[in-house]
């Protein structure tokens, strides 16, 4: 559990705030609009669901918002989450990009801004940068202190979730250990959590996106480099120590010239991420092999591997077999992950991503060709619905989660709502 000591006090017992926070997560996430919806969702007592919203009511975080068709009686009201109550900041560091948002409490996206970055250029010039991000978008909305209830960061490597730190992660020099959470509570006095951004990529296509209503996904990242975000049996995946999915650094290659950034040979990333791409574009480009890449490197002075996907689009014929080639590796790759997790759903999102649909069919063909025929029967393998705003929308989601879970929620209460307004919980002395 996390030291809440620096944000509220902790209010109720456990069993009060067990109930409390079904009663809550069967508005907020099961779309429950009645009270007797409610019961038969949570199992919980007609009179103990009246207590619990008689609290949330009091607690600013569900109302009644107009009326029930009638059953014979008098027309029941319909209950409502009342997203709008509070603020998430959300920002998702890529190896090239931030990405930053302002969410609501529903994890909808009220406000969204992108730029380029390098994350190499280490924790100081990149957080402080998000730093200003999120005072522009505080400050765009009208948001007064207390607004913003939670922060999610995901970045590009690596994180140790229950301590939000990095830990070792291969493109991002200088920030291993680096205490990101503790900078944002500080600078903003509200809790932070940080995770992979492939995890939160994952999350956000699972609550707003493609994946909504499937139980077992796959969310793979194709950028600089590559990643898997896990939802299994309806729940974020993430492992003993928050290192699950990261199928980049699976080895599918014994060619010893072919050294990946994290110092072994052969990785999965080093032959179809996107840094690989760019170095194998650039070399058709210099050796006249593609005229297109040729003049787009005269034009920009670089290539990257969007530079390597847009010719491809543009029916480059080189840049083609380059992206058919990378798909094939993450299809076979990805077809060992189908047979042992067995999902209902595979999500392909990332910058590479956006080369089209010669990614997403060699990725198809690999996969249906090297899974077995249970495996693969009811499977579908599809580009993100959500594109760019997959990590930013999933950072808001976890924030949201962790705010009311059964940790979190006394003191989230205790936060936001006035001491001398917050109800006597039952069992409380």
């Amino acid at each position: 559990m996390r030291d809440q000591s620096q944000f509220g006090e902790l209010t109720g017992t456990g069993d009060s705030t067990d109930a409390t926070r079904l009663v809550l997560d069967a508005i907020r996430l099961r779309g429950c609009r009645s009270r007797t919806e409610i019961v038969e969702r949570t199992g919980l007592s007609r009179s103990t669901v009246a207590q619990r919203l008689g609290e949330l009511f009091s607690y600013g975080v569900v109302d009644e918002d107009g009326h029930a068709p009638s059953t014979g009686g008098r027309r029941p009201r319909h209950l409502r989450f009342r997203a709008e109550a509070g603020r998430i900041l959300t920002a998702d560091l890529g190896a090239s990009s931030i990405d930053v948002a302002l969410a609501d409490l529903g994890a909808n996206i009220l406000e969204h801004r992108a730029e380029p970055a390098d994350i190499a250029t280490g924790p100081e010039a990149i957080l402080g940068r998000v730093e200003i991000l999120f005072d522009q978008l505080t400050e765009s909305a009208g948001q007064t202190d207390g607004a913003v209830w939670g922060i999610g960061i995901g970045i590009p490597g690596p994180v140790e979730f229950n301590t939000g730190k990095p830990v070792a992660p291969p493109i991002m020099p200088g920030w291993d250990g680096y205490p990101i959470r503790e900078r944002f509570e500080t600078r903003f006095n509200a809790p932070v959590w940080v995770d992979n951004d492939v995890n939160l990529m994952a999350m956000g296509e699972w609550r707003h996106g493609l994946a909504a209503g499937h139980s077992n996904v796959v969310f793979v990242k194709i950028g600089t480099g590559i990643g898997a975000g896990l939802i299994s049996d309806g729940v974020l995946h993430r492992g003993a120590q928050g290192a699950a999915g990261d199928i980049g650094h699976v080895q599918v290659s014994d060619d010893r010239g072919v050294i990946c950034r994290c110092g072994n040979v052969g990785c999965l990333e080093a032959v179809a991420g996107g840094a690989a791409l760019a170095t194998a574009g650039l070399l058709l480009a210099k050796g006249g092999e593609s005229p297109r890449l040729s003049s787009m490197l005269d034009r920009d002075g670089s290539l990257s591997a969007i530079s390597v996907a847009e010719a491809a689009a543009h029916g480059d014929s080189a840049s083609l077999e380059l992206i058919t080639g990378a798909g094939r590796m993450v299809g076979r790759t990805l077809a060992t992950v189908v047979n042992f997790f067995n999902p209902s759903l595979v999500v392909i999102g990332g910058g590479v991503a956006g080369a089209g649909d010669s990614l997403l069919a060699a990725i198809r063909e690999a996969v249906y060709r090297r899974s077995l025929p249970l495996a693969t029967r009811q499977l579908h393998i599809a580009p993100s619905a959500l594109g760019g705003a997959a990590g930013v929308t999933g950072a808001a989601a976890v924030v949201a989660d962790e705010l009311f879970g059964a940790d979190e929620l006394p003191a989230t209460f205790a936060r936001h709502v006035s001491k001398s307004k917050l109800p006597i919980l039952e069992g409380t002395p």
